[in-house]
């Protein structure tokens, strides 16, 4: 063989590493939240690249709210880790001006050990179905038609859904109830609603 050949067969390696796609970036969305029209907080979702089988979400909201004798301070963080379209792991973290506080949902082969301790609220609890769709998916795309339930990571539980005009889904969980609202598939708006103050979660370009 000649030696321009040899030449030309070794770099073919670097012509195929330079053409090698990149890797996946993760998905990103960003959300201011108001009360009252005024601006309060951050909300981050992002949904990392599939790394083989596993699709790991998270979702981080800091807010700090100082209206008269009404004070909240909230850092929260949930992470979710799915393999095949099955929930393995989450993970809440919770950091407010009444404490500390966590949420935990781990798959054991057979059933999920959920221990939920949060401000005013404590849940234990095994589940044995496996959980395919929580709140953190609602964040990327509108849940799909049918979907009766949400995985409520902060509660260890359930939010039911409904969805009602166009766009438009209801989240309840014991009296509790936000409003998810999509445009062209996108999730925009977020309601929490209060017996104060609701809290108004946008979307920002």
């Amino acid at each position: 063989m000649s030696l321009p050949a040899l030449l030309f067969l070794s770099a073919l390696p670097l012509v195929a590493a330079a053409q090698a796609a990149p890797p996946a970036a993760a998905e990103v969305r960003r959300y201011g939240i108001e009360v009252a029209g005024i601006r309060v907080g951050t909300m981050t979702a992002t949904r990392q690249a599939p790394v083989g089988a596993d699709v790991t979400y998270s979702l981080v909201s800091d807010v700090k709210v100082n209206f008269l004798f009404y004070h909240l301070k909230i850092y929260y963080q949930v992470i979710n880790r799915f393999r095949n379209g099955q929930l393995l792991l989450s993970t809440v973290e919770a950091h407010t001006n009444q404490g500390d506080f966590s949420s935990k949902a781990e798959w054991k082969g057979d059933h999920y050990d959920i221990v939920a301790d949060q401000y005013k609220h404590h849940y234990k609890a095994t589940e044995t179905q496996p959980i395919r769709y929580a709140v953190t998916n609602m964040f990327f795309s509108e849940p799909p038609a049918g979907q009766a339930r949400a995985f409520a990571e902060y509660f260890g539980d359930y939010f039911a859904l409904s969805r009602g005009k166009l766009g438009i889904w209801h989240a309840v969980r014991d009296g509790r109830e936000d409003e998810y609202q999509y445009a062209a598939g996108e999730l925009v708006t977020i309601i929490k609603k209060n017996p104060l103050k609701n809290f108004i979660i946008r979307l920002e370009k």
